[in-house]
């Protein structure tokens, strides 16, 4: 690892093939925990290349625990996190929003590193119990229209490394790669990025894919469309940047779409909104991204129409029911 940080620290960047070497060699803990921290360090200090990004990802994808599922049809709404804003969990609310609406969704997401409450934390203080079995998955994905992929239950170097972006509570290249990295491969993928920089990177990467992507961008910031100001929305088809009005919503405050300052307390907020208790602006922001997901699919005709679904699975209960399936209640 020495010879690889001086490397880096001579502002060298890693070719692909290198990339995929190291992480297999952090997920085999052939590193101690200080030479993994100063080679995160790294990545902090620059932005991170698409060989590299590339690498790490073909690594991850390699050495995942296999899942077989049904997902040809399936979508993924998830966001980098790292943005700092410490927002409720808008992704994984719009993810039940659009299960309740008929579209399957396979979920992936961790423990929050840079943030307080991620969609495991919400999810199991909730009482959801993580699973990886292929077969319990599926029959998630068939009874609530929603499954949940635990990402170390699935990526033995997110799992290794835990701790560690726990203990730093810093963005790093590994919120980058959560995103990409889903063991059921969906073919549609709504991805949240905090800035445009690394939008670019991911458009470059998914490009070469067959599945579907969409890139979201709060202008402001958000690694979502948070409805606090404009929001970017990059595709295959394209790019565009929409207003709030352009999505059909008024603007909303920053504070109104905060997160509480523990994963119980984000979690109860989390369960009013999906059972009809969420303030407007709440609301707005969840059914805005659940509208943009689905849209996504090309499966359900107009903006409006989408928007219209998910308005009728979020106040017609039937979110709430994808919910309540997934947890067995």
């Amino acid at each position: 690892m020495k010879e690889i940080l001086q490397y880096l620290f001579n502002h060298h960047t890693l070719y692909k093939s290198q990339a995929k070497a190291i992480m297999i060699e952090i997920a085999q803990n052939k590193f101690n925990a200080t030479e993994v921290t100063a080679f995160v360090t790294v990545f902090l200090m620059r932005n991170i290349t698409l060989q590299e990004l590339e690498g790490f990802r073909e690594a991850l994808l390699q050495m995942a625990v296999p899942v077989d599922i049904n997902a040809e049809d399936a979508i993924d709404i998830v966001g980098t996190g790292g943005d700092g804003k410490n927002t409720i969990n808008i992704s994984t609310l719009a993810s039940f929003v659009v299960a309740g609406a008929g579209q399957k969704v396979t979920k992936h997401g961790n423990y929050g590193a840079s943030t307080i409450t991620g969609s495991s934390n919400v999810l199991e203080a909730l009482g959801y119990i993580f699973k990886n079995n292929s077969q319990e998955l599926q029959e998630e994905l068939d009874n609530a229209n929603i499954c949940f992929l635990h990402a170390p239950y699935f990526h033995p170097a997110l799992q290794s490394v835990g701790a560690l972006r726990k203990s730093l509570g810093l963005r790093t290249f590994f919120n980058l790669l959560g995103p990409l990295v889903n063991p059921a491969k969906p073919q549609f993928s709504v991805i949240g990025v905090y800035n445009l920089e690394i939008a670019r990177i991911y458009q470059y990467l998914l490009q070469k894919d067959h599945r579907n992507f969409t890139l979201v961008h709060g202008v402001d910031g958000y690694d979502e469309i948070s409805l606090t100001g404009d929001s970017k929305i990059i595709s295959k088809k394209g790019e565009a940047v929409y207003t709030t009005e352009d999505l059909g919503f008024p603007a909303v405050t920053p504070e109104s779409i905060q997160a509480a300052d523990t994963p119980e307390e984000t979690a109860k907020i989390f369960r009013n909104i999906l059972e009809g208790k969420g303030t407007e602006e709440q609301n707005s922001v969840v059914l805005a991204n659940a509208a943009v997901a689905l849209y996504h699919t090309g499966k359900f005709g107009s903006y409006a129409n989408c928007l219209t679904m998910a308005k009728e699975s979020l106040h017609g209960g039937k979110a709430l029911q994808s919910l309540k399936l997934l947890l067995n209640e």
